[in-house]
């Protein structure tokens, strides 16, 4: 089952889920389309098992990138251990932007994702208001959606590069971050 669904996110990164065919997947882990069959009705099912365990991954990976932190802590560096956990993570499992942001998700991997987003949101709104402790609750869910889509929409050139031009980017994304949060940080201490 796991080289299955190693091949299947190959197979998807490559082609996309809608151009993906349970035949390619096979050809991709080297066995007959009547194994794939043994494990998975159709290509949905090999991808929402799939996009599944990429999401409960993902939840450990921003549980940990999204505690909250000591109001003290440098803006930089909340920013760049959150950025760096997501970027690793998309990067190991580049399947799952493939997934999760391609035009065509199955319908229970989008259920799952908008789930998952909403997780998400709520996270960083709570990293949020420990860097921002006197910021109305209809500020902080505002930020975090910026900071959502600013993360995603770098995210997408991040995945586009490698070596030292993805670092590159990298660095960009979170500079974008830090200047975006550091006017509304105001005169924190340590924020000097």
């Amino acid at each position: 089952m796991a080289q299955l669904l190693e091949a299947a996110a190959s197979v998807f990164c490559t082609t996309g889920y809608t151009a993906a065919s349970t035949n390619a997947i096979a050809r991709e882990a080297g066995v007959s389309p009547g194994t794939l069959y043994q494990f998975f009705p159709n290509k949905e099912a090999i991808a929402i098992e799939l996009g599944g365990r990429l999401m409960h991954e993902m939840r450990e990976t921003y549980g940990e990138a999204l505690a909250p932190v000591d109001p003290a802590t440098p803006l930089e560096e909340a920013v760049g251990a959150a950025v760096d956990r997501f970027i690793a993570f998309n990067c190991e499992h580049p399947v799952f932007f493939a997934l999760m942001h391609g035009p065509d998700i199955p319908g229970r991997v989008a259920e799952q994702h908008d789930a998952l987003h909403t997780t998400l949101l709520s996270r960083i709104e709570d990293l949020l208001a420990s860097l921002l402790p006197d910021t109305p609750p209809a500020a902080l869910t505002r930020t975090a959606h910026m900071c959502l889509g600013i993360y995603k929409s770098g995210l997408e050139l991040v995945l586009g590069h490698e070596g030292a031009e993805r670092d590159a980017y990298v660095e960009e994304l979170k500079d974008v971050l830090i200047r975006y949060l550091r006017p509304l940080m105001g005169d924190r201490p340590g924020q000097g």
